[in-house]
C-alpha cells in the first residue's frame, strides 16, 4: 500500500509542476508515467482506485468549504479562520484553483479508460466493483466541486498526451445530472456483481451500495432546492433514502458511539474517511482540541478533550454561541459529546468542541478518529427534509423524530406549518451534526428553498452580499482562457 501511494503522489506531483518551468517539456503526460507502473495487468486496478480513495479523505478533511462559512465556529485560544469564516471573499483574497478536484477526476478518467481494454473472465465482479467505486468516486469530486464554484467544467475523457481540453464551465444542473448518471452507472455495477447483496459493506471506507444511494439522495436535494429541481428530486430522493434504509444501518443506541468507534465497526456510518495515527498528518478535529497549557487551572479539566502539546491540539475553534442556543433542551444526550464548557476559578471560559476527540496514547491525545461522511441519523433527516419539501408534514416529522428520539429529547411537537417544520429540520442537523463538515451546505439549500435567509442567518454574513459560490484564481484563467468568473465577482 505504501509503494502504491508513493507512486500515486509521485504522478500527481509531476502533473503539478509548474507551467513556467522548462522541465515541462521534458515531462511525460500523467497517464504515460501512470502506464509505467499500472495498467500492465488485471491487478493494477485495485491498488489504483485504492489510492484515488485519498482525494476523498483530502475533501473530507478540508472544513474550509462545508463548515467554516457557517454559523458553527468561533474563535478559542488561537484562531485560525480565514476569509471563508469572515466572508470577505474576492478574486484577489480566497479564490481558488481547482487542480486538486481534477487531479482527482483526472485519475478516475484514467482508470476507466484503461480497464477498457481489460476482460477480468476469470473475476468479473472484481472488473464491476472497480467500475461502481470509480464512478461513484468521480460523482462525489464532481459533487462536492459544485457545491463549492457552482457551475464546473465536465471533464470526462482521459487525458493521454500534453493536449489537455480546454473546456468552459458547464451549467450546474449539468453537472449534477453527470453526477447522478455516475451514481447509476456505479449502481448498476454494484448491482450485477454475483451474490449482491444491499446490506454489504466490505468496508466503510469505500463506496458500496448503500453509501452510493445516500450520495445520489444527497445530489437529489440538492438539485431539488438549490437547482430548481423542485417536487421530482425531493421524491426522487425520498425513494432513494428508502433504499438506504434497507442496507442494514442501524443508530448507535449510545451516542458517543457515532464517533468514538471506529467506521469499520460503527451500525451507523454508511461511508467515512480513513485515519489513523501518524498516517496522514491527523484529521480537522486537531483545531478544535486545546492544548494542556491552554487550560491549566480548568476545574472539570478530565472532561475536557485537550492534548499535551500544541502539534496535537491546536485550541483554534470553539462551538458558536448559536450553535449552543440550537441545544434548547438540557437534558439533551448528544451535548456532552458536542462540547464541554471549560470551567475556570473566574467562571466559565471557552466551549470546547468534543465531537472528534481523538484517541489517548501514551504519549498524549492524538486527533486521528475517522471522519464520517455519510450515516443514519444524516440520512434520517435528510429524509425528513425531502418529505417537508413536498409538504408531508407527518412523514417528515416522523423521520425527524428517529432522530430526536436517540438523543432523548423527545417527540416534535412544535408547529406542523410547513416552514416551521422545515426550520425544526435545519435546527436538528444543527444539533445532531454538529462539526460534520456539512452545516454551509445544509445553510445553502434551505436558504435556497425559502426555510432562512442565510445573510441574515450566519453572523459574519449580515451587511454583506459575498456570493454562496467560490471565486476562481488567476491561475485558473492563465491555464484556460475559456473559464468565466463565478458570477457576483
Amino acid at each position: 500500500m505504501k509503494k502504491i501511494t508513493f507512486i500515486i503522489i509521485t504522478i500527481i506531483s509531476l502533473s503539478a509542476i509548474s507551467p513556467g518551468c522548462k522541465k515541462l517539456l521534458e515531462v511525460k503526460p500523467q497517464s504515460s508515467v501512470t502506464d509505467e507502473v499500472f495498467f500492465k495487468n488485471e491487478s493494477d486496478f485495485e491498488p489504483y482506485v485504492t489510492g484515488i480513495y485519498t482525494y476523498m479523505r483530502l475533501f473530507a478533511n478540508n472544513i474550509v468549504y462545508g463548515t467554516e462559512r457557517s454559523e458553527e465556529l468561533v474563535a478559542a485560544l488561537n484562531s485560525r479562520f480565514g476569509v471563508s469564516w469572515s466572508q470577505i471573499i474576492t478574486p484577489s483574497s480566497g479564490a481558488i484553483n481547482y487542480n486538486d478536484w481534477y487531479k482527482a477526476i483526472g485519475h478516475c478518467n484514467l482508470l476507466l479508460k484503461k480497464i477498457e481494454g481489460f476482460s477480468f473472465a476469470a473475476n468479473p465482479d472484481t472488473k464491476k466493483k472497480i467500475l461502481a467505486e470509480t464512478y461513484a468516486l468521480r460523482a462525489y469530486f464532481y459533487f462536492h466541486l459544485t457545491r463549492v464554484i457552482g457551475d464546473a467544467p465536465l471533464m470526462l475523457a482521459a487525458v493521454e498526451d500534453e493536449n489537455v481540453p480546454l473546456l468552459p464551465r458547464s451549467k450546474a444542473v449539468d453537472v449534477l445530472k453527470q453526477v447522478q448518471s455516475d451514481l447509476d452507472l456505479a449502481i448498476q455495477n454494484f448491482t450485477s456483481m454475483s451474490g449482491f447483496s444491499k446490506t454489504a459493506y466490505p468496508s466503510k471506507y469505500r463506496f458500496a451500495y448503500g453509501s452510493a444511494m445516500a450520495l445520489k439522495a444527497d445530489a437529489y436535494l440538492w438539485n431539488a432546492k438549490v437547482l430548481g429541481g423542485g417536487d421530482a428530486d425531493l421524491a426522487a430522493a425520498a425513494t432513494t433514502i428508502t433504499e438506504v434504509e434497507a442496507s442494514g444501518l442501524t443508530l448507535n443506541q449510545d451516542y458517543k458511539n457515532v464517533t468514538g468507534v471506529r467506521a469499520a465497526t460503527n451500525p451507523e456510518v454508511a461511508l467515512a474517511a480513513y485515519f489513523q495515527r501518524d498516517e496522514a498528518g491527523g484529521n480537522y478535529g486537531v483545531n478544535a482540541l486545546p492544548y494542556l497549557t491552554g487550560v491549566d487551572g480548568a476545574l472539570n479539566l478530565d472532561k475536557i478533550p485537550y492534548a499535551q502539546t500544541s502539534a496535537n491540539g491546536q485550541g483554534a475553534y470553539q462551538i458558536s454561541p448559536k450553535s449552543r442556543a440550537l441545544f434548547t433542551n438540557p437534558d439533551d444526550k448528544r451535548i456532552p459529546y458536542t462540547w464541554v464548557t471549560e470551567m475556570q476559578a473566574s467562571g466559565p471560559k471557552i466551549s470546547w468542541i468534543t465531537k472528534y476527540p481523538g484517541n489517548i496514547y501514551a504519549d498524549g491525545r492524538v486527533s486521528d478518529n475517522d471522519l464520517i461522511i455519510y450515516r443514519l441519523s444524516d440520512i434520517f433527516l435528510m429524509k425528513a427534509e425531502a418529505y417537508a419539501g413536498l409538504n408531508n408534514i407527518p412523514l417528515a416529522i416522523e423521520y425527524l423524530n428517529k432522530v430526536r428520539q436517540r438523543a432523548g429529547t423527545g417527540v416534535y411537537s412544535g408547529s406542523v406549518v410547513k416552514v416551521d417544520v422545515e426550520l425544526e429540520i435545519l435546527n436538528e442537523r444543527g444539533r445532531e451534526l454538529f462539526f460534520e463538515n456539512k452545516r454551509w451546505y445544509d445553510l445553502v439549500r434551505f436558504h435556497k428553498g425559502g426555510t432562512i435567509d442565510v445573510y441574515k442567518y450566519v453572523p459574519n454574513l449580515v451587511g454583506k452580499t459575498t456570493p454562496l459560490f467560490w471565486p476562481l484564481n488567476t491561475t485558473v484563467f492563465a491555464n484556460n482562457p475559456n473559464i468565466k468568473q463565478t458570477d457576483g465577482y
